[in-house]
């Protein structure tokens, strides 16, 4: 603290900056809200962020996690096709944007920024015309949410060209820290003893986002013997409320299983390759830490997340493979001699760094400040 009770950083006379993000329901709205909070207290020290959720998010485990306070506002889901709930949305926006506005006013909020989701359209229509608004939206086609924040925001930023939104600004999606620092080689070692797997053999990664992924999780364990006679370890992701019975071959690399990882960046470190989904902050997270990947696309939504991964693809970082053509089999045809090629993944893993956006959290730091006037 300063002579006068301030924290060091903050200008004499001035209040903190106060930071409001909106990010709430899945980890690919959460994490990117945490990377630029942790991106804003490195630049501004003395800035406060508070994070906009709702009860059910999985934000009322992350955020905590990361030392920002947590305020729960009504969520405002927009039903995809006409129904009874459409009739209740005006009560529902109403309350929760009556809500929102009182957290704004509580936090004193010097800027606004909004990921998509449930939690941003509250969030924008409780700022607008109060608060400076920043959008980002990670996905390659934007969501409801942020067409409407970007129409009266003063920045709009997007992960990848062509989201949808007007005069949006690429940027990248903001990552944590511990993955745009991470060096998979020095870690390797220690990221494998972590997870009880193979010293040295080749090493696949395979995960479907937090829940886990029905599909990779029947075409790896029905492919489990054929890797271990291969030669290749796994590590298996398969979801908390999810199990997968693997018939290991003896003396064979390990094939780990488990519900959820928690050190994603261990896991990243630990791998040759990944065989995953391809939401946006799971190819951005690739392509950060240059890990080769197949990605094999959730074969629901619009189609974002096959959009999501064609940039790494056409780079040559990655291959795509549809939801019904990931069996077993083709995990023994195409995953396993992947799996061995090691100049062939040394070529994607380069591919793969070169179209990855490191530094979006910081870009997106400096621009939050500047929109609030800071």
């Amino acid at each position: 603290m300063n002579a006068v009770g301030q924290p060091y950083g903050a200008p004499m006379g001035r209040k903190p900056l106060s930071v409001v993000v909106a990010g709430g329901g899945t980890a690919g709205h959460v994490e990117p809200a945490l990377a630029l909070a942790d991106a804003v207290r490195r630049l501004r020290p003395d800035a406060r962020v508070t994070a906009l959720g709702t009860e059910r998010g999985l934000e009322n485990r992350l955020v905590p996690q990361r030392g920002y306070p947590l305020e729960l506002i009504p969520p405002v889901p927009m039903p995809r096709k006409p129904n009874a709930d459409m009739l209740k949305l005006p009560l529902k926006v109403r309350e929760s944007v009556k809500q929102t506005r009182e957290v704004l006013d509580k936090v004193g909020a010097d800027v606004v920024v909004g990921f998509g989701g449930y939690v941003s359209l509250p969030a924008y229509l409780a700022a607008r015309g109060r608060t400076p608004i920043v959008v980002h939206e990670a996905n390659a086609r934007a969501g409801l949410a942020n067409k409407v924040g970007a129409k009266f925001a003063a920045r709009v930023l997007s992960a990848t060209p062509d989201s949808g939104l007007s005069g949006a600004q690429t940027i990248g999606i903001p990552l944590r820290e511990s993955i745009t620092t991470l060096d998979r080689w020095q870690l390797r070692m220690q990221a494998r003893q972590f997870f009880g797997l193979h010293p040295h053999a080749p090493t696949v990664l395979v995960f479907g986002g937090s829940q886990g992924a029905q599909t990779l999780n029947t075409a790896f364990s029905g492919a489990a013997e054929a890797l271990g006679r291969a030669g290749i370890g796994v590590l298996h992701a398969h979801g908390p409320k999810n199990s997968v019975a693997i018939q290991q071959v003896p003396a064979a690399p390990v094939y780990r299983t488990v519900p959820y990882l928690e050190r994603m960046d261990l896991a990243y470190a630990a791998a040759d390759l990944v065989v995953c989904r391809s939401g946006a902050m799971t190819v951005a997270e690739v392509s950060a830490v240059g890990l080769p990947a197949v990605f094999v696309p959730l074969p629901h939504g619009n189609g974002e997340q096959a959009l999501n991964a064609q940039p790494v693809v056409s780079a040559g970082g990655a291959r795509l493979i549809s939801d019904e053509e990931t069996t077993p089999q083709r995990v023994i045809d195409e995953i396993i001699p992947l799996a061995l090629d090691a100049p062939r993944l040394q070529a994607m893993s380069r591919a793969t760094m070169g179209s990855g956006h490191r530094e979006a959290d910081q870009v997106l730091a400096r621009i939050v400040l500047e929109v609030a006037g800071r």
